[in-house]
């Protein structure tokens, strides 16, 4: 990569943007990392702190910042999919409106996911917008409200404005490492392996037959932030929009039992009933306190470490969901990410951090 390139991260504290930003100064790339609270733990990443949506304080912030690329990873969760729509367009348009007099930026990436296809948190995999699966990016928007589109839209106008390329990514499910995350599935099985060990639990299936049985495919945070330079960096894939996912595929109810194992745990798979997550786990508060007093951990708050409202959303869908990478993989994406491996290394740096016992 051109050491000409300066990146700026929307977001360098959460699971998708701290690893890009870890990728990115790995080859000796000028990162900024902006966010209301900045992650301090990533050797040579400059932080900027500023509240997104607030355009005075980003204006201020950014001042003397000049990037040519720009990664978007960040958003906000609000109680409604219009307050969503209002708050994470926000957050976008503010940054390209402040960067936009200053001509440097040559390229925007967007992060957004699944619900593309399967719809917004509040009518998410809901009969009558199920798509076929693979899912593909010439699926057409589902005649719904949603903050991915209403991001998307802000981009493709800021870009026709600006001149500057753009690209979309769409992981499933990203698997990795962050603290304090909204969607974390990976620290989230973590952490209910752990309870599981610690009070003699069944670790219990919690999601739907389709789950179980269906084919599925996750993003490893780290293959993301691969695609993310790969498109910012190659001209063929500007302009585009991308699935992104490990490049395997497997089944719940084996890798289920392929986590049970490693965390020395017995495996209960689905019983033809859903047990969501967030009951299964819903006075685990104190219990995980004890945990982390016993083992000399470093996080007490349960809900710091674990997103089971996420994890229920993904496991209980009523069909399987798997995507199609076709497109990356044509324009010379060939990276590949093992599955099992994306959560075992997870859980074993989790465990060297003194995050789970």
């Amino acid at each position: 990569m051109s050491n000409t390139i300066k990146a700026l991260i929307v977001g360098a504290s959460g699971i998708t943007g701290s690893n890009l930003a870890k990728k990115l100064l790995s080859k000796n790339i000028i990162t900024y990392g902006l966010s209301r609270t900045p992650n301090g733990n990533i050797n040579g990443l400059i932080t900027v702190a500023a509240n997104l949506l607030d355009k005075d304080s980003l204006a201020t912030a950014l001042a003397d910042i000049v990037p040519t690329h720009v990664y978007f990873t960040a958003w906000m969760r609000n109680d409604t999919e219009a307050e969503n729509i209002r708050v994470n367009s926000l957050l976008v348009s503010n940054v390209l409106d402040v960067l936009s007099a200053k001509g440097s930026v040559e390229h925007v990436a967007l992060v957004t996911g699944l619900k593309h296809y399967l719809g917004p948190f509040d009518a998410y995999a809901k009969a009558g917008t199920l798509p076929l699966t693979p899912v593909r990016e010439e699926h057409p928007r589902l005649t719904l409200d949603n903050f991915y589109y209403a991001q998307e839209d802000v981009v493709y106008a800021a870009a026709a404005r600006d001149g500057f390329t753009w690209g979309i990514h769409r992981p499933h499910t990203v698997i990795g490492y962050a603290l304090g995350n909204l969607m974390n599935m990976g620290t989230t099985l973590a952490t209910y392996a752990s309870v599981c060990k610690e009070t003699g639990r069944a670790f219990r299936f919690p999601g739907s037959a389709a789950q179980w049985n269906g084919l599925s495919d996750v993003t490893d945070a780290r293959l993301l932030a691969e695609h993310m330079i790969w498109a910012s960096t190659t001209d063929a894939a500007r302009n585009q929009a991308f699935n992104v996912a490990n490049g395997d595929i497997f089944r719940w109810n084996w890798l289920w039992q392929q986590i049970a194992d490693w965390f020395g745990i017995e495996a209960a798979g689905f019983d033809g009933t859903i047990h969501p997550l967030e009951t299964e786990m819903a006075n685990d508060a104190e219990v995980w306190t004890r945990i982390a007093q016993k083992h000399g951990l470093k996080e007490t708050d349960l809900l710091r470490l674990a997103s089971a409202w996420h994890t229920d959303l993904d496991l209980g869908r009523p069909l399987e969901v798997m995507t199609d990478m076709s497109k990356s993989r044509k324009l010379g994406f060939t990276h590949y990410q093992d599955t099992r491996e994306s959560f075992f290394e997870l859980f074993a740096l989790l465990r060297e951090l003194k995050l789970i016992p």
